[in-house]
């Protein structure tokens, strides 16, 4: 079985993929245009494998659940007798091999990061040793907005080093090799890298590198991310009135002069490949501008990749919660209730359902909540202290009303009387699987009268008609997860179930239930739906 999380990212890898054959096709139409409009889609086929569409999918759901209707749930059967509360111990999880698979890949791709993060962090140091030894660049060229200009001792390439900060780092005696027209041509060149924020964006696209150093099609985006980023300086050097030849000369000295640029994120002027760009240079053909088809063009790509996950989100959006209504304007609710606050301290709890009426006492709120939304303990999302908050609860409604409008009353007392307001939504948790062990079950099947009850003290559960949902659930209150009842067991059953909390004189709660049940658990990770509390009040308003 594949991991939930393992699963997420190839989900995430195959939509970046896709995205970025999508502005491989765009720039396709665009190749005759602006060389900038290319390296900007670009550099947004490459923040997309950062950004992955599921926070847009997120957004949409939260969109849809806030603007669609409210749905009621599905009404539940209320537990007669709740004795004692289940105690929360933490039990050893049951032995279960674990697939290798995710740690072989995790390992691969942390060697992979690592070596290719301490490559980038060493040229970094040698640059910035350089940078420390630099001497100011004495040839009287002064830069605008301030920018400092030094000279290093070895051959390097004319580039920016510095993304907020940046400084202009030229190769000593450079002025020997180039007049002053070549030279005012290359500074020219590095002031459209600083201006563009060049440094930045190749950072940017580093960082893609380095999480997704496996994926072939992240290092195609980054050579065309130079080759465009050149070919766009190009062509502002030339639109400033720099002379052709002049200019393409000026890069072959360069050339000849010097040495490879050492880091990605510290644009040169020598990148890209070098014979197209002077064959451009050259010709210096002029590039159209956008025109109004190109411009509605880039439009709809744009609006298409934002809405198209928030309209996924929108319609996959899980219903918002409601109190069920008998008909358009008003909600079932008891004819008299009374809520109070129960301070006595004690564990013990009791819950009575009878025509007519429903009386419980030093019941938490978790449980009303439970019963009321038709959900597991383990399914609902909220404050710590729904589980501790107890009340004592009266309330009478007319004899004639059925279970199911009962619960719909109790859920408008909730709403009315604590200020719940609750939504769902699916999530994948590690959890306990309920199966049949290998020499079959040891249940005592039982004739379903419609009332039932289950007692839990630490080390026992006793239950009298219970289901076996009913089991998974008590089950879920004594260990570390969720239990999802996969036996497939219709009908209700008599039991009894003792282990020893701490193992220390008796079977552990695995053990116990395999061998008087017939019964075993085994790990799993499921999607779970979850009841996720959006408001509630911890003090009740007054009778």
């Amino acid at each position: 079985m594949i991991p939930a999380e393992l699963g997420s990212f190839c989900n995430h890898l195959w939509q970046s993929t896709a995205f970025a054959a999508l502005i491989a096709l765009l720039t396709l139409a665009l190749r005759k245009n602006r060389a900038h409009i290319r390296y900007r889609l670009w550099l947004l086929a490459s923040i997309k494998f950062l950004i992955p569409f599921s926070l847009l999918v997120a957004a949409g759901r939260h969109l849809g659940r806030s603007v669609g209707p409210a749905v009621a749930p599905f009404p539940q059967i209320f537990i007669e007798q709740i004795g004692q509360p289940f105690s929360s111990s933490s039990q050893p999880t049951p032995p279960a091999t674990p697939n290798p698979i995710p740690f072989i890949l995790l390992g691969v791709w942390l060697i992979g990061f690592v070596s290719l993060i301490s490559v980038w962090c060493l040229r970094w140091y040698r640059l910035r040793c350089q940078l420390l030894w630099g001497r100011p660049f004495q040839a009287g060229a002064a830069l605008p907005g301030g920018v400092t200009v030094l000279t290093s001792r070895t051959r390097i390439e004319p580039g920016v080093f510095g993304i907020f900060r940046p400084v202009l780092l030229l190769p000593e005696g450079i002025t020997d090799h180039l007049t002053q027209a070549q030279l005012e041509a290359v500074l020219a060149h590095e002031l459209c890298h600083i201006r563009r924020r060049d440094n930045l964006a190749a950072a940017l696209h580093m960082a893609v590198e380095a999480l997704f150093w496996f994926h072939p099609l992240v290092w195609w985006i980054g050579a065309r991310l130079v080759e465009e980023r050149e070919r766009a300086c190009d062509e502002e050097v030339l639109q400033l009135g720099s002379n052709p030849a002049t200019y393409a000369e000026s890069i072959l000295k360069i050339c000849q002069f010097c040495l490879e640029t050492p880091l990605a994120c510290m644009p040169g002027v020598t990148g890209a490949d070098l014979k197209q760009r002077i064959v451009r240079i050259m010709t210096n053909n002029v590039t159209r501008k956008l025109d109004l088809r190109r411009k509605l063009l880039l439009a709809c790509f744009a609006i298409a990749a934002v809405a198209t996950p928030l309209a996924y989100g929108i319609v996959n959006a899980p219903p918002k919660l409601a109190q069920s209504q008998t008909d358009a304007t008003a909600p079932l609710s008891f004819e008299v209730a009374s809520v109070r606050p129960n301070k006595s301290g004690n564990n013990g709890s009791h819950w009575r359902d009878r025509p007519g009426m429903v009386t419980t006492a030093n019941v938490s709120l978790k449980d009303l909540i439970r019963t009321a939304y038709d959900v597991r303990a383990y399914q609902i999302s909220g404050p710590d202290w729904l589980a501790s908050a107890r009340y004592d609860i009266a309330a009478k409604a007319p004899g004639s009303a059925t279970r199911d409008q009962i619960h719909q009353m109790l859920r408008t007392l909730l709403a009315e009387r604590f200020g719940l307001t609750v939504h769902r939504e699916q999530k994948v948790f590690p959890v306990y699987e309920l199966i049949t062990a290998k020499h079959g079950p040891k249940l005592q099947a039982v004739q379903n009268d419609g009332h039932n009850s289950m007692n839990s003290r630490k080390g026992a559960i006793a239950g009298e008609k219970v289901s076996m949902a009913g089991l998974a659930e008590s089950l879920s209150r004594s260990l570390d997860r969720p239990v999802l009842d996969k036996t497939g067991f219709a009908g209700v059953f008599n039991f009894t179930l003792q282990w020893s909390p701490d193992e220390a004189d008796g079977p552990s709660i695995y053990t116990a239930l395999e061998e008087q049940l017939g019964l075993k658990l085994i790990s799993r990770k499921d999607p779970i739906e979850l009841l996720v509390i959006d408001r509630v009040n911890r003090t009740p308003t007054e009778n």
